[in-house]
């Protein structure tokens, strides 16, 4: 792996992106979204988990966080993504309304073979490429981009109205699915 993608200082904030494995769109379903944030939620609550920006796409997530507690930001990434990749895939597999179920399992199924690294199943890509935020200009790009995402996809008109990020959050407005630290 790359110096330029490793977690050098554990006190910094880091811009991260975790991706679906061939950019499949899952996050499509808000049963899949809701595990996702249940995971950034019990992250927050029990594992020291900063949470400062989000932003929930159908084929990837951004994020920028840090840590307040003992447990290292490489063992946040990996329990968030180990969390999710299990339970999105036991929701798949247990769902008698998902309509893409035999495609979703047989190519989460297949680029889990092709990983030593599994057993059964590979959900995320392997990589997660932290990106240290140690300016402010960093952080302020990080986070113009996360919230500008769904902007930029078509989706809104304002970053603000995409429920899956925290640009309600920065905005000040209500009903934000989960409560960030606000960078200023």
């Amino acid at each position: 792996m790359s110096r330029k993608y490793k977690i050098w200082d554990q006190d910094k904030l880091y811009f991260v992106t975790f991706t679906v494995v061939e950019w499949i769109d899952v996050f499509t379903n808000q049963v899949y979204r809701d595990i996702f944030l249940d995971s950034l939620r019990f992250s927050q609550q029990n594992k020291g988990l900063d949470l400062c920006a989000y932003c929930i796409m159908s084929n990837h997530v951004h994020l920028i966080i840090g840590r307040n507690g003992e447990i290292t930001i490489e063992d946040l990434i990996r329990d968030i993504k180990k969390y999710t990749s299990k339970n999105i895939i036991e929701a798949i597999n247990q769902s008698s309304s998902e309509s893409r179920k035999a495609l979703l399992l047989e190519r989460f199924g297949k680029a889990g073979r092709k990983n030593l690294n599994n057993t059964n199943f590979q959900f995320w890509q392997q990589h997660s490429h932290p990106i240290e935020l140690n300016t402010n200009d960093k952080i302020n790009r990080c986070l113009n981009y996360i919230h500008q995402n769904p902007v930029k996809a078509g989706i809104v008109c304002l970053a603000e109205e995409y429920l899956y990020s925290s640009a309600k959050n920065y905005a000040g407005l209500p009903d934000k699915l989960i409560d960030v630290i606000l960078i200023d």
